[in-house]
């Protein structure tokens, strides 16, 4: 009898043995089967999406098969966190284990977008809604409906945002995107604000913001920002108009058509600065680093007036009997392909 019994405990064993071993072989088959696809498949993983369920949904698609064999995997031996929402790539050379892994890694598809200097807050939101994979949240807000949702309520948009490019995945949003480009403008408002030169005519940070709007509107070859904004704050303390061209036309709004005129000079807006003292109430576009950097250390000197030549450059003129002189000279007689600022980029072309 004792016999008997110890022969069925070596046959059990033996086939739990065999169970195990083939558990193992189909394991590993299921993980080194190649995805049955022809082109690149972008798998959309939203927030709460478990394994089990992707990989059913992956089998019913026809993607793989033995999917049961896949969750046992998942469950016993990578023991992962929660999958992290987006997009993945899978590929047509790619195993089932490299799909795993993938996910075990949270590898999601990555989207980029570029936020220009110089671009005022109509191209960002335009800029905004031609980014398909992101979630639309603020499209259908006004301006002020979008800064509370942003809990920036009774701020301005313009210049709020800071110029860069943004990384982003499937499942974010608009609103997601201008969060972290607000707070990255002020931190670089704050760390250049603590390192600003003595005596300049700024009561608080925005002032030196809506400064440096115009210096990056003004700026066609960068070494030139902070001469450009010597002569702007110089102009400040002595109480002469700022008289600077990108002002009007922010003022114009839809009525620039790419030119201003002298009529366009003697119509007062509250951005005009050649009829207003000091500077606008706002900024007009975006700025970055270098522009607040020139905004908060403007080099020294004596110039009070600037022409552009119409490479990008400028002349800089300490008397109003030189500065005539060098309009005469490069705007009175512009040649075919005069431009105060450099060409515009792409980027900037499609806005």
């Amino acid at each position: 009898m004792l016999r008997k019994i110890l022969v069925l405990l070596e046959c059990g064993v033996l086939l739990a043995a065999l169970l195990v071993v083939v558990a193992a072989w189909q394991q590993q088959r299921a993980l080194e089967q190649p995805l049955h696809l022809n082109d690149e498949l972008l798998l959309e993983v939203p927030a709460g999406a478990t394994p089990g369920g992707l990989l059913n949904r992956l089998q019913a698609e026809g993607v793989i098969d033995n999917a049961f064999w896949l969750r046992l995997y998942w469950r016993f031996n990578l023991r992962a966190p929660a999958l992290h929402s987006g997009e993945y790539r899978l590929l047509p050379e790619q195993t089932a284990q490299d799909v795993l892994n993938l996910w075990r890694r949270g590898e999601v598809v990555q989207y980029s977008m570029t936020l220009v200097e110089g671009w005022n807050f109509r191209q960002v939101r335009a800029a905004l809604a031609r980014q398909e994979r992101l979630q639309q949240r603020l499209a259908d807000l006004s301006d002020d409906e979008l800064m509370e949702r942003l809990d920036l309520g009774g701020q301005n948009p313009e210049g709020r945002f800071f110029p860069d490019t943004y990384r982003f995945v499937r499942g974010m949003s608009d609103e997601d995107l201008l969060r972290q480009a607000n707070a990255r403008l002020e931190s670089v408002l704050a760390e250049e604000w603590q390192q600003r030169a003595e005596g300049l005519p700024y009561r608080e940070p925005y002032d030196a913001l809506i400064m440096a709007s115009m210096i990056e509107k003004e700026t066609g070859v960068p070494e030139e920002r902070g001469e450009i904004a010597g002569v702007f704050v110089r102009r400040l303390r002595i109480g002469m108009r700022l008289q600077t061209d990108p002002t009007v036309i922010y003022g114009m709004g839809e009525r620039y058509k790419g030119r201003i005129t002298r009529a366009d000079l003697r119509t007062p807006t509250p951005y005009n600065t050649y009829t207003i003292d000091g500077m606008p109430p706002t900024p007009i576009a975006m700025v970055g680093r270098e522009a607040i950097h020139a905004a908060l250390n403007p080099r020294e000197g004596k110039s009070l007036y600037f022409v552009a030549r119409g490479d990008g450059s400028h002349v800089f003129s300490n008397s109003l009997a030189e500065h005539n002189r060098a309009v005469r000279e490069y705007q009175l007689k512009r040649r075919a392909d005069y431009r105060s600022s450099p060409a515009p980029s792409a980027a900037a072309e499609t806005e």
